[in-house]
């Protein structure tokens, strides 16, 4: 039992009050089934006589796995597959098959590696399998043609990280990878295939915002990043004439502000605010770069303008990390530097910072704007999304909940930062903006998804959890996850079990209550 001095070292927020009624959270759609991905499943069932599919759902759902292969890796065509996939798509087949990938990975994650000679090229690229001791990439089912894991036997190769959902999430697109550990020419045909994708899409008279969410659920290669995110944020209409003349006059409207607001943040109205935005920049991460007198000076015009012009709730602490992801990303596209530490803005000409600046102040803005009621008086946007967070857990694993509180946790003291900071603090910068890809993919992805990805997040470190005996030492860990050498796999794994309580939970609210 921990003691009252432990329990008032951590016990920080004993006094807010959580809401005893909990609210229907309902998700988003997640990108469709892959039939050659999950194939085994299909085939495993016995083949009865099919009757002529009708010609439009057919091509209706070819034309959409033409257009998406890449992202969810598709592989070659089978018209007779696809076929099977429209008729025999349900929740059930969905569930099973996510059931199974996470399963399998859990169950074989730690088995000894077998080494596998790299295949020769073939007319049909195809992403090679890299070495067993590299988890970067290795092939999905339907690629290596393995039998499903119920029919597998001891010798055949794990299947690793890879295996989440969607697939094409474990290469990394955000320049962080080690691309020369993927192996091969067949990826960088994926990846340009990829691109192109994104390119076609976004080079149209109007976007399809519906078709560029499914394609960045799994991740946004770096070139197109900065322009997929303002879209999806809603910064930028989808009409490309109109792009640059709303550019113009936002960026014109935020110095507009800037003129009329920013010289009285020494005004005794308005200190305390600029004061504590003055302490809380260079706590912030990555330091080489928000250190830098430039940045520092852009992320406070930033703040202090996006709190004074919401006094609902003004500057609270935490909105400051949710300035970075979209700085880096901005500025990024003006740099050929892949370490975010190394980055020199005093090299990027001061009309493009003052453009970043602005582009960065409004997609922050859109972003708040689903989730001020985090930073209201009291939070209780926060208190509301902890206590569910609390309840799921209690649901999916009750052991891990049973755990926590049989040795004092509560939620609060290590779920509120995940909430107020959206998971920045526990993640590295790195994963957090693969992470906002798909967050931006989902509508109410950071405040909705946000609480599966939490919950699986927890269940992740389950293990670890419950050899801890300790409140202190659990508490510590919580605080203090090793995620430091995480990458993007990590980062899909993470979100295909976060898809996965989301698609069980979601629409069940009932599920919530004991």
């Amino acid at each position: 039992m921990a003691s009252d001095g432990a329990r008032k070292q951590f016990w920080k927020r004993s006094n807010s009050k959580v809401p005893g009624s909990i609210q229907h959270v309902y998700g988003a759609q997640h990108p469709p089934f892959d039939p050659l991905l999950h194939g085994t499943l299909l085939k495993s069932t016995p083949k009865v006589p099919t009757t002529p599919v009708k010609a439009k759902r057919v091509s209706t759902f070819q034309e959409f796995e033409s257009n998406t292969s890449d992202a969810w890796d598709a592989g070659e065509d089978d018209d007779e597959l696809l076929a099977m996939a429209t008729e025999s798509l349900n929740s059930e087949v969905v569930m099973e098959t996510a059931h199974r990938v996470l399963r399998n990975h859990s169950q074989r994650q730690n088995q000894p590696s077998q080494k596998k000679p790299e295949p020769e090229p073939q007319p049909i690229a195809e992403p090679p399998v890299a070495p067993s001791g590299d988890l970067r990439l290795v092939k999905s089912v339907s690629e290596s043609h393995t039998p499903c894991p119920s029919e597998s036997t001891s010798d055949t190769v794990p299947l690793q990280r890879s295996q989440s959902l969607p697939h094409s999430a474990t290469v990394t697109l955000s320049g962080t990878s080690d691309t020369h550990a993927l192996g091969g020419s067949a990826l960088s045909k994926r990846e340009t295939s990829r691109l192109d994708k994104f390119k076609q899409l976004l080079a149209g008279p109007n976007t399809d915002l519906e078709e560029l969410r499914k394609l960045s659920w799994s991740g946004i290669p770096k070139p197109v990043r900065p322009m997929t995110w303002k879209l999806l944020s809603g910064y930028l209409p989808a009409n490309v004439d109109r792009r640059p003349a709303t550019l113009q006059r936002k960026q014109k409207e935020y110095f507009a502000f800037i003129e009329h607001y920013y010289n009285s943040r020494n005004d005794e109205v308005h200190q305390d605010t600029y004061r504590q935005i003055h302490i809380d920049i260079p706590r912030m991460s990555p330091e080489a770069l928000i250190l830098q007198p430039k940045v520092t000076e852009i992320f406070e015009r930033i703040l202090f303008i996006w709190a004074i012009r919401h006094p609902a709730s003004g500057y609270v602490q935490g909105i400051n990390d949710l300035v970075t992801p979209f700085f880096v990303v901005f500025i990024c596209e003006y740099t050929d530097q892949e370490d975010v530490d190394k980055v020199d803005v005093s090299s990027v000409p001061a009309e493009v910072l003052r453009n970043i600046e602005a582009d960065t102040y409004w997609c922050m803005s859109k972003l708040l704007d689903g989730i001020q009621d985090n930073y209201t008086f009291a939070q209780p946007g926060i208190q509301m999304k902890v206590k569910m967070l609390e309840e799921l857990v209690s649901r999916i694993d009750e052991r891990v909940h049973r755990h926590l509180d049989g040795h004092e946790v509560r939620y609060l003291q290590f779920a509120f930062r995940w909430m107020n900071n959206l998971l920045m603090r526990e993640l590295p910068l790195r994963c957090t903006i693969r992470l906002w890809d798909t967050y931006q993919s989902e509508p109410e992805g950071f405040s909705h998804f946000h609480l599966y990805v939490c919950a699986a997040f927890l269940v992740r470190w389950r293990r670890e959890i419950l050899e801890e005996r300790d409140f202190q030492e659990l508490l510590l860990f919580l605080q203090n996850l090793p995620t430091a050498r995480w990458d993007d796999q990590d980062v899909s794994l993470l979100l295909a079990e976060a898809y996965r309580l989301k698609f069980a939970f979601a629409d069940a609210p009932n599920h919530y209550k004991k």
